[in-house]
């Protein structure tokens, strides 16, 4: 009997731990901020293997025709400020 209680809480176990191991889901929008706070988003840069992560405000992101708050789920990493 106690090998059939044993083999029921490791089964609980390995089945709960996939579940607890997957990270916390992005914001679907960027936090808020004031006007000096930087944004920081992983962009793809042409001829580089890497992306690389770029920080600049709101107003900088949206001089190239980026809204941040479309990007922030998918390539959003950090604020500053």
């Amino acid at each position: 009997m106690a090998h059939k209680a044993l083999v029921a809480v490791f089964a609980t176990i390995l089945a709960a731990s996939p579940l607890s191991a997957q990270p916390d889901p992005a914001p679907a929008t960027a936090p808020s901020g004031s006007a000096g706070t930087l944004y920081c988003l992983r962009v793809t840069v042409t001829g580089h293997v890497t992306d690389q992560i770029l920080c600049w405000t709101r107003d900088e992101w949206a001089a190239q025709d980026v809204d941040v708050d479309k990007e922030w789920a998918t390539n959003g990493v950090r604020t500053i400020g």
